[in-house]
């Protein structure tokens, strides 16, 4: 049995501006038991974003990466979450991504059925090698019990705007030689179910994570921490994090229409200063942007990963955090609430530790350190140097900034 809904309308440029995320309201049959959702409009006119939200709340969100999602007790869309269809009223989320000014039309179909749809086998994670870790191949010491992991805090999957499924992701981040993986899909948290076993088949820790994305700036949030409301202000998410033990960090703070637009006093102590956007490190406008936003910000990199078709690479740049317990995610997320993290530009790249009371320096020989109270040439492969206080960075002769740490 089917039953058909469908919801015409028109969006400004007024409503954009007054509350950029709109909802049109549905209730499907009470014998419903899954249901379907397609969304048609003029895309040479505009861009609207797409999710959902059940009568209990958040069911989903694949902003302009899709144009239909379904939901079943069992399986759903990527980016959306599976159970049981609740009875009572539904909203189809609309986001007014780019609407021109004479407005933008549109018409949402609603499917229910009464045969909830076959949920597809899951995927496999490809076969490879698990490479020694990173700390192993770089002859990194312990320090009080801790090691040091290596990997990158921003990547995408098929639950948003990615090309891959968790699983190939995770494989993926294996031959890349990572320890560990943040999938911080766009405004949902509909991938982390299927971390633990992509975790366990890769040997990759992955840690949960959600790109909080708005037009005004991008942030991650890493940790178990449930779905945050990206409609909020961005205060509501730097506590949401702290008060699950996770940690909030904005995004590519000056990457383009993606810049953080926000006010910078949000609570949140870390920030994606390392993107793959500072394709010139010569450039100092993320670390000037650093120094402005706080006296001790906590760095780190992440690639954004999408798809290698996009000449993207995952690790590069690679974020090192000091783990109590390297398989572990919330010890990975531990590490970065205790500030113990550096960059490098991939795991082989040279790299700036600080390493208890001394800075630990692999490959940077000839680099030139720098700090508020330090400029030093580095001589060797393998270098300890007393550490000071404050954000220190390698450079190339020509200032190419090589490697970050806190």
């Amino acid at each position: 049995m089917e039953h058909v809904i469908r919801l015409h309308g028109r969006h400004t440029l007024h409503d954009r501006v007054t509350g950029p995320v709109r909802e049109v309201p549905f209730e499907p049959p009470a014998w419903a038991r899954a249901l379907t959702v397609r969304l048609s409009y003029d895309k040479g006119a505009g861009t609207i974003d797409l999710g959902c939200a059940g009568p209990a709340g958040f069911r989903g969100w694949s902003g302009g990466a899709r144009e239909e999602y379904t939901i079943g007790p069992h399986w759903a869309t990527p980016g959306y979450l599976p159970g049981e269809p609740e009875p009572g009223v539904w909203r189809v989320l609309l986001g007014l991504y780019r609407v021109p000014a004479e407005g933008l039309p549109y018409e949402v179909t609603v499917t229910a059925y009464d045969t909830p749809p076959q949920e597809p086998p899951p995927p496999a994670v490809p076969g490879g090698e698990r490479p020694p870790p990173a700390a192993e191949r770089r002859g990194l010491p312990r320090l009080d019990g801790l090691t040091w992991v290596a990997g990158d805090l921003h990547a995408h999957t098929v639950h948003s705007d990615g090309a891959l499924t968790v699983p190939a992701l995770a494989g993926h981040a294996r031959d890349a030689g990572l320890d560990f993986l943040a999938v911080t899909d766009h405004n949902t948290v509909s991938h982390h179910r299927e971390l633990p076993a992509a975790a366990r088949a890769s040997g990759v820790t992955l840690v949960p994570g959600q790109e909080v994305t708005t037009d005004l700036g991008h942030a991650n949030a890493f940790g178990d921490l449930g779905w945050i409301d990206f409609r909020r202000p961005p205060g509501t998410w730097a506590r949401a994090a702290d008060g699950g033990g996770g940690v909030l960090s904005i995004n590519h703070p000056v990457a383009a229409d993606c810049a953080w637009r926000h006010s910078p006093d949000i609570g949140a102590h870390a920030a994606e200063i390392w993107h793959w956007s500072w394709w010139d490190r010569t450039w100092g406008a993320p670390l000037a942007w650093a120094a402005a936003w706080r006296d001790d910000p906590v760095l780190l990199g992440g690639s954004d990963f999408h798809s290698e078709r996009d000449g993207q690479k995952l690790g590069a740049p690679t974020t090192w955090v000091l783990a109590e317990d390297p398989g572990d995610p919330a010890s990975v997320v531990a590490g970065v609430r205790a500030r113990r993290t550096a960059v490098s530009t991939t795991p082989g790249g040279p790299l700036l530790l600080r390493h208890g009371a001394d800075f630990l320096i692999a490959g940077g020989d000839g680099l030139v350190l720098w700090g508020p109270q330090t400029r030093q040439v580095v001589t060797g492969d393998l270098v300890t140097l007393p550490a000071h206080p404050g954000p220190h960075r390698l450079e190339t002769a020509r200032n190419e900034v090589m490697a970050l740490c806190t």
